[in-house]
Formats: structure tokens, C-alpha cells, sequence
């Protein structure tokens, strides 16, 4: 099974570098770095890390993992597998084997990594409350709307790459991974969580939590986009 890893990145040249570490000891082929208008080192020190580097000029987190996605769509052969993470080093590539093993065994298309089931480890401040209120809310407009228990919307998650195909992903900022999850449910995917790690950031600001006006775009983008495909 051929897997390729997808990391969105804005300024990341503290923490990147050690992601990229981690990655290299895994089952993942290609790591590509996708720069979203970085103002530090964050492209010299993906590419030293050994990553793929492709650029997108528009700011946002969908725009940079749709041009993820058309990278390896030229890869020869192309991946079965996409792994989406972040390039904060929050969750941990050792657990790329976790995510991805059901996919393997056939038993799943689309695996969210949860940092809320038993098994998850989260440090100490990793988690902001708006983070961890606003994650509750969309659990619950999931399970409410979708009839379909969900217990996190977390951005390390694994995909086979037809599947991907299947959920035509149009948004290109933080509904991203709403967008993601409930597509997969309205077109019948397979959808697993298996506990997931999270971490503080290794350096760097984060895009969302960092500002007030982050905490409260992203929530809302996330939360609409939920109740605007339940209408479809």
C-alpha cells in the first residue's frame, strides 16, 4: 500500500524539521510540504528535511491541501493512501501506522485520528477550551444532523485516494475537515476513529488558536459548513 503525507504549512520552520524526522521512520512514501506564503525558512527547511515542496499563493487550509492533492495525483503510481497532518508537529507521525491500518485491513476508507477516545494522549495546553467547546458543538451537530456519532474533527486523518476522489472536497479554509467528514458520511465511506496523540506546538503561532479572530472564523466556518451540506 502506497501512502503519501500531506502538510499544510505557513511559517513553520521551527517545528517542521522534526516532523519530517519522524515521517522518514514510517511506511510513508512521500512527504509534500505544501508552502502557503511563508515568510521564514519554512520551504528551505522542507526541502532539506527530504519533502516534496509545491506552493499555493491563496491563504487558507483547503486551498493548500487541494494543491497537496493535485501533487500527488502526478506521482508515479499515484498513493492509495493520502495521511493529512499538521506541520506543528501536534500529532505524532509515529502513529501514521495506527491511522492508516484500518484502510489496510479493508475495513475502512476514511480514518480520523480522535483525540478525545480512550487511548488518546493529549498534553497539558495542547487543547485550548474554545477548541474543546467548539469541538463538542460539531460533534454533536454531526450525530444530530447526520445521525452519525462523531467525537472529534481532528486533522490528522487517513483516506484512500478514490475515496478521496468520491467527496469532490471544494472548500479552501477552515471547513476543510467538516467538509471532509460529512461528505464521507453522505456518500457512504467507511469512516473509522482510532485514538490519536496530541501535542504542543514545537515553535511557531498557531493560525486559529493564537488569535481571537482565528478561534472565532474557524469555528464558524467549521459549524456552517456542517449544516449547509446537511441540506443538501
Amino acid at each position: 500500500m502506497i501512502i503519501d503525507a500531506i502538510i499544510p504549512a505557513l511559517d513553520e520552520e521551527e517545528a517542521l524539521p522534526g516532523v519530517l524526522r519522524e515521517l522518514a521512520a514510517t511506511a510513508v512514501r512521500q512527504v509534500v510540504v505544501v508552502d502557503n506564503g511563508s515568510r521564514d525558512r519554512t520551504v528551505e527547511v522542507a526541502r532539506a528535511g527530504g519533502a516534496e515542496v509545491v506552493a499555493e499563493a491563496q491563504r487558507g487550509y483547503g486551498a493548500a491541501c487541494l494543491r497537496g492533492i493535485a501533487a500527488c495525483r502526478a506521482h508515479t503510481p499515484p498513493p492509495d493512501v493520502l495521511v493529512f497532518l499538521d506541520a506543528d508537529a501536534s500529532s505524532d507521525p509515529a502513529e501514521v501506522a495506527r491511522l492508516v491500518a484500518p484502510i489496510a485491513a479493508g475495513a475502512a476508507d476514511f480514518v480520523i485520528g480522535s483525540r478525545t477516545l480512550p487511548g488518546a494522549t493529549v498534553e497539558r495546553g495542547s487543547l485550548s477550551p474554545p477548541q474543546r467547546g467548539g469541538n463538542l458543538v460539531a460533534a454533536f451537530m454531526i450525530r444530530a444532523l447526520y445521525g452519525v456519532r462523531a467525537s472529534d474533527l481532528g486533522p490528522f486523518r487517513a483516506i484512500r485516494f478514490d475515496a478521496l476522489d468520491r467527496l469532490d472536497m471544494r472548500d479552501r479554509d477552515w471547513g476543510w475537515t467538516a467538509e471532509m467528514q460529512v461528505k464521507a458520511i453522505r456518500r457512504g465511506l467507511r469512516t473509522v476513529e482510532v485514538p490519536a496523540s496530541w501535542r504542543r506546538r514545537r515553535g511557531g503561532k498557531s493560525k486559529i488558536s493564537g488569535t481571537v479572530k482565528g478561534v472565532i472564523g474557524a469555528g464558524y466556518k467549521i459549524l456552517t459548513t456542517i449544516g449547509r451540506h446537511a441540506r443538501g
